[in-house]
């Protein structure tokens, strides 16, 4: 595998990434950030990895969410 080193996604689970944000901004926030049901009613890391998993606009939206928090991070 090839290192990556200004690709703050390479390396990273999506658990990692959904734990991070969740640390980072709390469930309510990423409601408010990404409008899918897995985060507004009775958000949990299990459900939301199920549902990201299988959609994939909303992996995108988290990992989008995750670079721009990780650029606020490193900046």
């Amino acid at each position: 595998m090839a290192d990556q080193p200004n690709n703050p996604l390479h390396g990273k689970t999506l658990q990692a990434i959904l734990e991070a944000l969740v640390a980072h901004l709390g469930w309510p926030e990423m409601g408010y950030r990404i409008r899918i049901n897995c985060f507004l009613d009775n958000p949990s890391i299990n459900s939301s990895l199920k549902f990201l998993r299988k959609t994939p606009w909303a992996r995108q939206k988290v990992e989008d969410l995750y670079v721009e928090y990780y650029k606020e991070l490193n900046s």
